[in-house]
């Protein structure tokens, strides 16, 4: 009975040594797995902006309506003739 015990002690002993020394490992590789799935979901976010700012950077190259568009909303930019003509919202004081 004595020599199970002792194996029975050993092999428990010898677990806890695994578990100590794996355990760190596991726990970071889980960590980096993770970390890597999130990284991942961000590069696929970045190349769908990616290729919606590609997509606008042509428009603006290449199509005059929309060049026009964006220097009489952006820049504040009148045709020669125009009056430009400003809103002011006033506040409502309480």
């Amino acid at each position: 009975m004595l020599p199970i015990l002792r194996k029975a002690f050993w092999l428990f002993g010898f677990s806890v040594f695994l578990l100590f020394i794996f355990l760190p490992g596991y726990t970071k590789l889980q960590e980096l797995r993770d970390r890597n799935k999130e990284l991942e979901v961000k590069i696929k976010h970045l190349n769908v902006e990616n290729a919606l700012l590609a997509q606008e950077l042509s428009r603006v190259e290449n199509d005059p309506f929309y060049q026009e568009k964006i220097a009489r909303e952006k820049m504040g930019v009148v045709r020669k003739g125009e009056v430009p003509v400003k809103i002011f919202i006033e506040k409502k004081k309480r």
